[in-house]
Parts: structure tokens; sequence; C-alpha cells
């Protein structure tokens, strides 16, 4: 049975429900064995009033999911190697999400290791958001996947976390208007060890739609 009560906390925009993430767990069955992620770690995109957004210039085949309702995975693939999940929230049309940078398997960690080829250390398995995706076996095919529904399985803390647990800054390597101190939309569990290193953008020639960088 779908959980409504759980969908309608996500149906804000993403800076609200930032705080509604960090602390869940979200889980991954391939039918290989289920792996859980505690969130530490998230960036908000807000759609056309952001130019750090894959939505900011409108709906496309690529960021269509983006558009529909909250609770449901956006998955797209950059760098020609790497997979990044979102989490929709937001009312349905407008496009706003939350990127999953980073968090802590707990649950399924050796299938976990060796999705990620066995780092130094555990704290590694899901810091930074390719990582986490990896560790949980997500990929191009979950995209507009139900994160309340199998194979996925979100679980949100009861309570927000206290924003006095919270830091915020500007996002990771979003480059432009979007990367600046006026979008300080990355939110981490304070001191937590596997939120990923704030890194600022580095200017680059944008390839293609299909290369760009912002979520």
């Amino acid at each position: 049975m779908e959980d409504t009560s759980a969908r309608s906390r996500l149906a804000v925009p993403a800076t609200s429900a930032a705080r509604l993430l960090l602390g869940s767990v979200l889980t991954h069955d391939d039918g290989g064995g289920p792996v859980s992620v505690r969130i530490t770690e998230v960036e908000a995109y807000m759609g056309d009033v952001d130019p750090g957004s894959h939505a900011f210039r409108g709906r496309t085949a690529r960021n269509n999911t983006m558009f529909g309702p909250a609770g449901h995975l956006y998955v797209y693939f950059t760098y020609g190697m790497h997979y990044c999940a979102n989490v929709v929230c937001g009312d349905e049309g407008f496009a706003t999400g939350l990127l999953l940078r980073g968090g802590e398997i707990v649950e399924g960690i050796e299938t976990a290791r060796v999705r990620r080829n066995n780092p130094r250390t555990d704290l590694d398995l899901a810091r930074g958001p390719a990582r986490l995706a990896q560790a949980l076996g997500i990929n191009r095919e979950l995209d507009g996947a139900d994160v309340f529904a199998a194979p996925l399985r979100l679980e949100l803390p009861d309570q927000p976390v206290a924003d006095a647990l919270i830091s915020s800054g500007p996002r990771v390597g979003v480059s432009g208007a979007g990367g600046t101190d006026e979008y300080p939309w990355r939110f981490w569990l304070t001191a937590d060890p596997t939120v990923s290193k704030y890194r600022p953008a580095v200017a680059r020639k944008r390839r293609n739609a299909a290369g760009a960088t912002a979520r």
C-alpha cells in the first residue's frame, strides 16, 4: 500500500524537504540482497528559478521525471561514467528535487563494497553522489521509480532533524550563478564523517546537453 503520508511530506520545495531526507534511510533491493544508506548530505535544486538545475530551461526527455509527483527518483548520467540520484519534491509540474550527495551504508555493506571496488575506508562507500548511486546499484533504469515501492524503500524520520544539527552552504561543483553563495542549498549533518568535501566549480566547456553538469 502506498505511503501517502510520507509522500505528502515531500510535496514541499526541496529547500524545505532537505531536513526530512537528512537522516532518512533509502534501500534498494535488486534481488541480490538489500543495500541501505542513511542520507547525510543533500543538495536542493529549484527548477526554472534555479540556474543550477537541469530543469532551468524547461522540460526535456532527460529531465521529465523532475516534473512529476513527489517521491520518485530522477536519475541522470554525467561525465560519461557516473549515475546520480535525486528525490523529486514539491508540487507536480514544478521540477524541484534533492540530489543525494552522501550517506552511510547501514545494511548490505558487503554488497556495497563489491560494487564500489572495495575502497580504502567504508566512509567512502557512499561519500559523494556517484559513489552513493553505485553503492546502491542505482542506474538510469530506475529513473522515475517510486521511492516508496519495491525495489526501493525510503524511510523518513518521524521528526525532521533539528536545525542546530544541520549545516548549509554552496552546492558542490555547480558552475555559474547557481554555484555562488547566493544559493546555500547544500545541506548536511554537521560533522558527519560521510559528508563529501566541498569543491568549487571548475570552468569547462559545455560539451552537449547530455554532458551538462547542472541538476
